[in-house]
């Protein structure tokens, strides 16, 4: 790997790594349960990207089946908490 693509994936993973910290702090001290939720989106996904730039890095395949599973449970637990703040429910009798 050259030493800019190496260099970009290392400014990346910091990037990434402050956001995550950020995304847990409004978790944490989110005012509202809307603020804790669409942290918890942003801190999946910054994950996400973080997994991703770390598979670039090592140059694995598997690293990026990992993310797209992450993806897909990530969704599916926002929709899911979305759906629940509105309705009080996930699952409607």
């Amino acid at each position: 790997m050259s030493a800019l693509i190496d260099g970009a994936a290392w400014f990346a993973s910091g990037c990434f790594g402050v956001a995550m910290l950020l995304a847990l702090w409004r978790v944490m001290r989110g005012p509202a349960a809307e603020d804790r939720v669409l942290g918890l989106d942003t801190l999946y996904v910054n994950g996400l990207a973080m997994l991703l730039v770390f598979g670039i890095r090592t140059a694995s395949g598997a690293y990026f089946e990992i993310a797209l599973l992450m993806a897909l449970f990530g969704f599916v637990g926002s929709v899911a908490l979305a759906k629940f703040l509105l309705r009080g429910e996930v699952i409607e009798p």
